[in-house]
């Protein structure tokens, strides 16, 4: 497909890619600690943070990441949805959660978006529109410091390593990974400052409007037929966008908690390996396209099914590898949500606490994607040729093709310039 075809189904592709959702949860997880006995998982339709960190879940998610790295390229690595960027106002928990079932349908965001700026006032609409014109560049930046990284482990899979490395540094990796992240927190910082004194100015009128929509129990009974608040107001797609996402996570943020704050899915993870643009690409261009909710879990698992023992086992066991600084990094993100919900009550928090606890996540992520990219290049080292056929296979019969160029999250770009990675090798 050509660079113009991908660019003119860009809102679809941005639509569908905030709805990238997952459903491996379902099954019932394996333990680490009782590798033959199932465990229960939690005795509840709510996603939670219990469930995206239980092993099962973990291991189909990892086993996917697997599956795309093995048999894609770098443009389809850089594939990002932009809700997984500084995403601590809840709304991944809103959308998994919400009654109606409405949290995966390509309307979701729009619907919440367009009731949240009818309340609005116009001065009110006019911050956020202000605040937009002054991230984006940040938002831009956070999404082509990630692509050192995915290169960085594209040639560890390759065998490109400079003269006389042997594999990745982990430290400079998470070096990296901790810059990339403080950015992220930078993000989160800003957002949050501006969600939270719209909430802090709402009128009395605007609050019951707030209390209107949270007891219609469900998004699928909000007002669909409003119209678009922005549409005439000349904004750029980048900024037009970003008003988009403030507007929907500020009533997910205002409506929600500290836990629906620290919750995030299984795939929020380890973004590098291209798993999100596997599971999107057939989707794109085609607007009566619903995603297969099992993906995820089913293409994991067929994954697993082509490798032998010794292979699955450097794949199953990134679920022990990881769980240390899986749930560190949980941790992390609940001293970060708390303290960014403060801006609900007062003008100013702890913005250093931010940034350091930013960084702190950002090592942690790269700690764990390092064991990704490590054992994934060593399975791929030792595959037969048949079992290569194999895992081609599977990928083309969910749709995959390699894209064209990039993607600046999951907006077609031209390939960047990428800085020279070597300085990530040992």
């Amino acid at each position: 497909m050509s660079q113009k075809n991908l660019k003119s189904n860009l809102l679809l592709i941005m639509l569908l890619a905030l709805s990238f959702i997952w459903m491996s949860c379902s099954e019932k997880s394996k333990s680490s600690t009782e590798p033959d006995t199932e465990t229960e998982t939690t005795n509840t339709d709510e996603y939670t943070i219990d469930r995206t960190l239980e092993d099962g879940c973990q291991e189909k998610t990892i086993a996917f990441d697997g599956l795309a790295f093995l048999t894609n390229n770098l443009g389809a690595q850089s594939f990002l949805p932009p809700g997984k960027v500084a995403d601590y106002s809840g709304f991944q928990y809103l959308r998994d959660n919400d009654p109606t079932q409405m949290g995966h349908n390509t309307d979701f965001v729009t619907i919440i978006a367009f009731n949240v700026l009818h309340i609005l006032t116009e001065e009110q609409l006019h911050t956020m529109i202000a605040r937009a014109e002054g991230q984006v560049d940040l938002i831009n930046e956070y999404a082509y410091k990630r692509f050192p990284l995915m290169k960085a482990f594209r040639r560890l899979l390759e065998g490109d390593l400079p003269e006389g490395c042997s594999g990745l540094n982990m430290e400079m990796v998470q070096a990296w990974s901790a810059d990339l992240y403080r950015i992220d927190g930078e993000i989160s910082y800003d957002r949050a400052d501006l969600m939270g004194s719209i909430i802090r100015s709402l009128s009395e009128d605007q609050i019951a409007a707030f209390a209107e929509l949270k007891a219609a129990n469900g998004v699928g009974n909000w007002d669909r037929t409003l119209d678009d608040p922005l549409q005439g107001l000349g904004l750029s797609h980048d900024v037009n966008v970003a008003v988009m996402t403030y507007a929907s996570e500020m009533y997910g943020w205002y409506a929600g908690s500290v836990e629906a704050d620290t919750y995030f899915c299984p795939e929020r993870q380890g973004t590098y390996f291209g798993s999100f643009f596997l599971k999107d690409w057939p989707a794109m261009g085609n607007p009566d396209y619903t995603i297969d909710e099992q993906l995820t879990a089913s293409a994991g698992e067929d994954f697993l099914n082509v490798l032998n023992a010794e292979q699955k086992a450097q794949i199953t066991g990134l679920v022990d590898i990881q769980k240390e600084d899986l749930y560190a990094l949980v941790d992390v993100r609940e001293q970060i949500s708390i303290e960014l919900r403060k801006f609900m009550e007062q003008e100013t928090i702890d913005n250093e606490l931010v940034m350091t606890l930013s960084e702190e996540y950002g090592e942690l992520d790269g700690a764990i994607v390092y064991n990704y990219a490590v054992n994934f290049t060593a399975v791929y080292a030792s595959l037969s040729e048949t079992q290569r056929t194999e895992l081609q296979n599977l990928v083309e019969a969910i749709g995959y093709m390699h894209p064209d160029g990039a993607f600046l999250y999951s907006q077609p770009v031209e390939m960047p310039e990428i800085i020279d990675t070597d300085f990530l090798f040992n």
